[in-house]
């Protein structure tokens, strides 16, 4: 019997389980808050097809996260005063792993439209519920090894920078290794059936194997349950629940859906035939500011499914293009899905857009393309003004920036972001709605920046060639709707706040 605890707790001395060793305690530390890490950060990705990746969304994760610690920590701790600890690791394991488990089965099941707050209730329980367990086992842990007062701050302290270590491990590995390499639902059936292992082999040494081996199996039939429900994902990639599906209106098309969102159409026999309005913008533009089949220099800010680049590389042969793409595993799903075919005219570089544009020579541009998003929203590092000015630096006197943007409602982002690159280029005009809104829906406008005037008329004429039933506004009348729209800047840009209807 150690220090501490009364005669009362454990009546027969014969029955009393074996002591927790200092290594079994550090494992259980360190396992329980890398797990809790581990649910964490892949909770992002499991919602984001449904929810969004964006900063509300990640708001809401990270909060429900630390509300089960400090809820799991103190209710932990409470319970380690009135039960014996060692009787009760075990269950907080197993259950945890159970959860766990269920995770990917109970929120893909409950992922309808129509029934976001159901979502909303199902994921915060499979995030607070195993997490609030998995807390709970440190405080426990803590009195297991409090012997004396003495030692409480060695033994405090000690625990408290285990459970921080398993925490980093936690998010480094599941960031730069797991979801790069293994998918969501395997990454969440593998650490609960994980949880439930370590509780049956806690239960095989303290009472038996019975409840532990229970555990395992409950862990293994809900997480191979999990495991077969339908993800909607062809590919999970670093950033993306990612899946090429046939759509358009041509027998050959193809759509890159990411996150549930359809990002890029491409035509497999027609490089040309552009599907979605927002592109055929960007074509009337660049065909209004540069002479017919000219080839030209372009740098494109997020691949998607490469529409662009093929393209430039087919209307205007001799065009050199490098994209840069965040996401590996998209520029791999457009090689092994939509035939993207990479050479000195055509690179695919995998950066972040904006540091991938700094090692572009000054002036060497004609054209950069803006299509970089992460769910419906331009990733705010590239809205910005110093954003802009890396643009403005990387082409030359005659060059074109044209941007494409989704915005609702209000359209207070596209009027920021409006406001920002006229900032920079004494010359711009928005191809879209920007009179009277995109409608209820919400809907892409096109930004086109340059030092020389936009041809207006002429981007115009292409619009109507290409059946795209969008207006032009520049000058006064684009004045007076970008009103008096905040200018974004590295220091301010609330992207996501802004896109709120």
């Amino acid at each position: 019997m150690t220090d501490g605890e009364s005669s009362s707790a454990v009546p027969d001395p014969g029955s009393e389980p074996p002591p927790l060793s200092d290594l079994a305690a550090g494992v259980l530390v360190f396992g329980s808050s890398a797990a809790v890490l581990v649910v964490e950060i892949v909770a992002l990705r499991l919602l984001a097809p449904y929810l969004g990746l964006t900063l509300e969304t990640s708001t809401t994760v990270i909060g429900l996260a630390l509300a089960a610690i400090a809820a799991g920590s103190w209710a932990g701790g409470r319970a380690a005063d009135t039960i014996d600890p060692r009787r009760a690791l075990a269950p907080l394991l197993a259950i945890s792993g159970v959860v766990i488990a269920a995770t990917p089965f109970a929120v893909r099941s409950v992922a309808d439209p129509e029934s976001v707050g159901l979502l909303y209730l199902v994921a915060a329980a499979t995030i607070v519920v195993p997490g609030a367990l998995l807390s709970a086992v440190t405080p426990m842990v803590t009195k297991l090894l409090l012997r004396t007062l003495d030692e409480t701050g060695t033994v405090v302290g000690r625990l408290s920078g285990i459970g921080t270590v398993g925490a980093i491990v936690g998010t480094v590995l599941t960031g730069f290794v797991l979801i790069s390499h293994v998918r969501v639902s395997v990454i969440l059936v593998g650490l609960g059936v994980l949880l439930a292992v370590a509780a049956a082999v806690l239960e095989l040494r303290l009472r038996g194997p019975g409840f532990g081996l229970l555990a395992v199996g409950g862990a293994v039939l809900v997480g191979g349950t999990a495991a077969l429900a339908p993800g909607g994902c062809e590919v999970e990639t670093t950033y993306h629940c990612a899946s090429v599906e046939p759509g358009g209106s041509t027998p050959d098309g193809r759509l890159l859906v990411l996150d549930g969102l359809r990002h890029s159409f491409v035509d497999l026999s027609d490089p040309e035939y552009l599907e979605f309005a927002y592109t055929r913008g960007y074509a009337a533009v660049i065909d209004a500011m540069f002479p017919t089949s000219e080839p030209l220099a372009a740098h494109h800010l997020g691949a998607g499914g490469v529409t662009m680049p093929r393209w430039l590389a087919s209307t205007r042969p001799g065009t050199t293009s490098v994209v840069s793409e965040i996401d590996g595993g998209v520029v791999q799903l457009d090689r092994d899905e939509l035939g993207l075919e990479t050479s000195d005219a055509l690179r695919v570089r995998v950066e972040d857009a904006r540091l991938g544009l700094r090692d572009v020579e000054p002036g060497s541009l004609d054209l950069v393309v803006g299509d970089a998003f992460g769910g419906v929203s331009v990733p705010w590092h590239l809205t910005t003004r110093e954003m802009a000015e890396e643009v403005h630096e990387a082409l030359d006197d005659d060059g074109v920036y044209v941007l494409n943007v989704i915005d609702h409602g209000s359209l207070d982002f596209a009027r920021a972001e409006v406001r920002t690159v006229q900032e920079r280029w004494p010359h711009v005009a928005v191809l879209g709605w920007p009179a009277d809104g995109p409608g209820p829906g919400g809907g892409n406008i096109v930004v086109a920046a340059s030092e020389r005037p936009v041809d207006v008329d002429a981007v115009r004429a292409g619009l109507g060639e290409r059946q795209v039933g969008w207006e032009v506004t520049d000058g006064d009348d684009l004045d007076a709707w970008v009103g008096d729209a905040a200018e974004l800047t590295d220091d301010y840009a609330p992207v996501d706040q802004l896109l709120t209807p």
